[in-house]
């Protein structure tokens, strides 16, 4: 994920940033320019610091900045939905080739060679993932560690919180949970707890991001937080209905899974869109007395 990052990131930063700056006059368009940007970089995170220092820098304003993060969430489901393509088979020459150009020093071509290698390692992980999960199941302390997560779903999504915290990818934690669903170890039901975990574990990322930015770099980062938090806490009680849903539409267990992220993600942005004022009022009346800047 990290190669696949920088290699996007290092290519495009510079035009996405204009796209900020020049295309967010509403809550509507930075919304949608957040799901688009967040679906090229594949990473709510890199999208989210980027969004911080454009509002440190008084840029963009902590308002603007709430359409964004609202898109981050629904951009961010579009690498899951990717990783669940079958295609094995070019891990290999893909590898090859992003080796062949990451060593070139022309930055184009080393950053497309970070792109495809990232890519290769993300699927080559997946397939890992699937291959591990069955012989590990048979393993005493993966069957109490799996146990537990099925009898408690609320440990669950605090395993995805912290597994997301410490790997820095909620899209990675994703990969992980379903490779071990694909390998039938573990239940779609805790897999989507741990999943909604990751929402939150995602948040370390702009809050890290947001130390030492400023007042207004710091209200964005409380504002992913409690949205993520809140979405959270909203669908927790309704896991099963979730899980209902996603065999409903599918029959493969990581697809389920890709496709329940999505659903949520966008229920939950779809949902606090209209009332993005109000969640701006709330986050300043929580975290921050004064008026805010214009």
């Amino acid at each position: 994920m990290y190669l696949l990052r920088a290699g996007l990131y290092n290519l495009s930063a510079d035009t996405m940033k204009r796209w900020l700056v020049n295309l967010t006059d509403t809550t509507w368009k930075g919304f949608l320019l957040g799901i688009v940007i967040t679906a090229l970089l594949h990473s709510s995170s890199a999208v989210m610091i980027i969004t911080i220092g454009l509002v440190a820098a008084r840029i963009l304003t902590f308002t603007q900045s709430i359409g964004i993060i609202l898109g981050t969430n629904i951009g961010t489901t579009i690498t899951a939905e990717i990783i669940t393509f079958n295609i094995e088979s070019t891990i290999i020459p893909m590898a090859i080739i992003g080796a062949i150009l990451f060593f070139i020093k022309k930055s184009n071509y080393h950053n497309t060679g970070s792109i495809l290698l990232g890519m290769s390692a993300v699927f080559g992980a997946m397939w890992g993932f699937e291959t591990l999960a069955k012989p590990m199941k048979d393993m005493a302390y993966v069957k109490d560690l799996l146990l537990t997560l099925d009898n408690n779903l609320f440990y669950a999504v605090l395993a995805g919180a912290i597994l997301t915290a410490i790997i820095q990818s909620s899209t990675a934690t994703t990969g992980i949970i379903m490779g071990f669903l694909s390998a039938g170890t573990m239940n779609l039901d805790t897999g989507i707890a741990i999943l909604l975990g990751a929402n939150i574990g995602t948040c370390v990322d702009a809050l890290v991001a947001s130390i030492g930015s400023g007042r207004e770099g710091k209200l964005t980062a409380f504002a992913h937080t409690w949205l993520n938090i809140l979405g959270v806490a909203a669908f927790y009680p309704f896991i099963g209905l979730l899980a209902n849903l996603g065999e409903f539409l599918s029959s493969q267990p990581d697809v389920q899974l890709a496709h329940i992220s999505v659903i949520f993600n966008i229920i939950v942005s779809l949902i606090v869109l209209p009332f993005a004022g109000p969640f701006g009022k709330l986050i300043l009346k929580i975290h921050d007395r004064k008026q805010p800047s214009t």
